[in-house]
């Protein structure tokens, strides 16, 4: 088992992309004293997400590798990537700065149409994982026939439960079935429900050879599983301290005192886990309610209802349309 952090990745979210250099700089030192497996830096949104006019973070994807590679001696360290943005020869520029992996988030119906650029990746970076966002959008038995093609160029494939909507058993079940077709497999999880903890330990438990966490759980939205509580649970299960978890407290305490957290609308939260609606549109849904007079969730609903996989902006505008334009708007219930 590997444990992931990614506090100065996802947590970038949660302080608006601004951190502090000299935090950065003793998280990391300390980090790098721990048994972490792993470590992610950088934008929250990914490698080069400044490139699509998305507020581009205070610290440099250059200067988070001088970071990095100056403090993080002996962990290996990596980034976050999207095909949309994020150019394959500045993932090679990042591994000749030290980079060792980097994780490429793409949907599940669209890795087909990405496989291309995955293979212009793993050329690039000897490292490469595939990060399923939203996976609990798509059917397990679909998401499968989805990652055809998927070869052993691709160190790993990731369960990530982006709407912090899955339950253990879901989760039991997505991660058991990627298990059997790829020897590495990680699990994501946020905190939308309060699920995050319990869901990365029954990922663990049905194969995931790779989880993830962040320090106090900080990261985008509800949060990720914490990386502290995470060390604690497997010390409880299995009577020994793989990853010295009163050191990771200590770092909770260190993130928790010094990074400006801006709070999240905790109604949204759970209406996005419940629906299925990723935080990233929740400033549009809330938008779209006021000026068409209607309630989020409902709004949410309608979208899912016409979206073919996981909604995206023009089906919010669609279903606030249809709401605008029914006499009676009535509320789909759907299945989780």
């Amino acid at each position: 088992m590997e444990l992931l952090d990614c506090t100065l990745r996802d947590g970038a979210y949660a302080v608006d992309f601004e951190f502090d250099e000299k935090f950065v700089v003793e998280l990391l030192a300390r980090l790098n004293e721990t048994p972490v497996s792993k470590v992610e830096i950088g934008h929250g949104i990914g490698l080069e997400a400044e490139r699509t006019g998305i507020k581009a973070g205070n610290i440099d994807h250059f200067t988070w590798c001088e970071l990095a590679r100056s403090t993080l001696t002996t962990k290996p360290w990596g980034m976050f990537a999207q095909p949309e943005f994020t150019r394959p020869a500045t993932i090679r520029q990042m591994c000749d700065r030290g980079m060792s992996f980097i994780r490429v988030g793409v949907e599940p119906d669209r890795v087909q149409d990405h496989l291309p650029y995955l293979q212009q990746v793993a050329d690039a970076c000897g490292e490469v994982y595939v990060n399923l966002m939203k996976s609990s959008a798509t059917p397990v038995d679909r998401l499968l026939d989805m990652l055809d093609g998927v070869g052993p160029e691709i160190a790993g494939v990731y369960v990530v439960d982006s709407y912090g909507a899955m339950t253990p058993e879901t989760v039991e079940r997505y991660v058991s079935a990627v298990a059997e077709r790829y020897p590495v497999v990680g699990f994501h999880g946020h905190d939308n429900l309060g699920l995050a903890n319990i869901n990365t330990v029954t990922a663990f438990r049905a194969g995931a050879t790779i989880v993830d966490g962040t320090l106090y759980g900080i990261g985008r939205g509800s949060g990720n599983a914490a990386t502290e509580s995470l060390a604690a649970i497997i010390n409880v299960m299995e009577g020994r301290d793989r990853f010295d978890y009163q050191e990771l407290a200590e770092l909770a305490e260190f993130c928790r005192v010094n990074m400006k957290v801006i709070g999240a609308e905790r109604k949204m939260q759970v209406l996005g886990a419940v629906i299925g609606i990723h935080s990233g549109f929740f400033g549009l849904v809330e938008e779209l309610a006021a000026k068409y007079h209607t309630d989020p969730a409902q709004l949410m609903e309608t979208a899912v209802g016409m979206a073919a996989e996981s909604p995206r902006a023009a089906d919010f505008h669609a279903a606030a349309a249809r709401i605008a334009d029914s006499d009676s708007p009535r509320s789909l219930q759907l299945a989780n």
